[in-house]
């Protein structure tokens, strides 16, 4: 029986993850659960799984949660903050980690956990965002292993051949081939796109995901991320990794190889298929999700990316070129601009521009160490900030 730390555990991903979990109690125990402020959730979790530690963000959502815990006549220890975050991503009863904390808050923990030797289920795009190549020094440094939970990148790794290192032409593959869904959006008219609400962003035709995620697929900023973020998992340059629209998410992705045979990773639209596949790697788990009904699908289409419709994706292939800190500016404005987006101060063909606007203020450095690269992170948060306030005024919104 292998323990297992959920990171953000009351979010799709971690509920998904506990789905796959249960399906399997001789073979996983829960050890740690970690939540943003899902008190109830939590509460929830903890009474079903009965982990060793549960981890709030913050002190008041942990004090409901032992008040609760403690009413319920469980042990469960409850921590807070950063800290406690920490201890449940490095835990020694856990030899696995799910890493399902959204955005750059999740990056810490799953440091922690790389630097523990854990096997990593990276779900957190962030973590390589803003900090690749000093993630991954610390991957290698530390004996850790790191399995991609994006349906893509999971794809890609299925259809790589075993023991790939840093050079995928060495291994006589072309190209990735990323698939995206193009979001809700792929065929409205581009001059309608300005007066789309968050609740018609967030309403994704094929999979169930979080606001944020939602609004980053319907810009497709969430397939620029995935693009940097195969750059550091499988050492391929931006012009090795292609984005292919593929409205059916039945083809989650495919690798080109120099002989001209191209594979496939094929499935239903169900997050339960990647946790599963890592969870059990090497081995194969039931997941729950339904077989593929190729007859019922009956047709695939394919199409190029219009990066005149997703100006985001533009964006983010130009940060893997630029290097250096541009990944990081571009993660931390694009949070900005979909915060603002969501709290309806910002129109959704803004957030391109509040992104685009912040590069350019910015300088790309080349930071290495971590200290340096949260404080850019910072930085481009303060930049989109003032750059969402100033067009904010203009508008005359709020």
């Amino acid at each position: 029986m292998k323990g297992l730390t959920v990171l953000g555990s009351t979010g799709s991903i971690g509920v998904s993850t506990l789905d796959v979990v249960a399906r399997h109690p001789e073979k996983y125990r829960i050890i740690a659960l970690t939540a943003k402020s899902d008190v109830e959730g939590m509460l929830r979790q903890c009474e079903r799984f009965k982990p060793k530690i549960a981890v709030m963000a913050d002190t008041e959502s942990a004090n409901l949660l032992a008040k609760g815990l403690s009413q319920k006549g469980i042990s469960t220890e409850v921590l807070s903050g950063l800290r406690g975050l920490e201890i449940a991503a490095a835990i020694p009863d856990a030899e696995i980690v799910m890493a399902a904390i959204v955005g750059a808050a999740g990056l810490l923990p799953a440091l922690a956990a790389v630097r523990a030797g854990k096997r990593l289920l990276l779900a957190n795009k962030e973590a390589l965002v803003v900090a690749g190549s000093l993630f991954m020094a610390e991957v290698a440094a530390h004996g850790a292993e790191i399995l991609p939970i994006d349906s893509e990148h999971n794809a890609v790794f299925q259809c790589l051949p075993p023991g790939v290192e840093e050079k995928l032409t060495a291994s006589g593959v072309k190209r990735i081939l990323l698939t995206a869904s193009g979001g809700p959006f792929r065929t409205m008219p581009i001059e309608q796109l300005a007066s789309v609400t968050p609740a018609q962003a967030c309403a994704h035709p094929n999979w169930s995901m979080g606001r944020k995620i939602s609004v980053d697929s319907a810009t497709m900023m969430n397939k620029g991320l995935e693009v940097i973020e195969a750059h550091w998992l499988f050492g391929a340059d931006a012009e090795e990794i292609q984005v292919v629209l593929h409205p059916q998410s039945i083809i989650h992705s495919m690798v080109e190889y120099v002989d001209g045979s191209v594979l496939a990773q094929l499935g239903n639209p169900d997050m339960r298929t990647p946790i599963a596949h890592a969870l059990a790697w090497p081995q194969r788990i039931e997941s729950g999700v339904d077989s593929l009904d190729l007859f019922q699908v009956a047709r695939l289409d394919f199409d190029q990316p219009d990066l005149q419709r997703y100006p985001c994706l533009k964006l983010a292939y130009q940060a893997i070129q630029a290097g250096g800190t541009a990944s990081v500016i571009l993660n931390a404005a694009n949070e900005v601009a979909v915060e603002a987006f969501l709290s309806e101060r910002l129109g959704f063909t803004e957030i391109a521009s509040v992104v685009d606007e912040t590069l350019q203020q910015m300088p790309v450095e080349n930071a290495e160490d971590l200290g340096t690269l949260l404080d850019i992170d910072r930085q481009g948060r303060a930049v989109a900030e003032q750059v969402v306030h100033n067009r904010v005024i203009t508008s005359g919104i709020g």
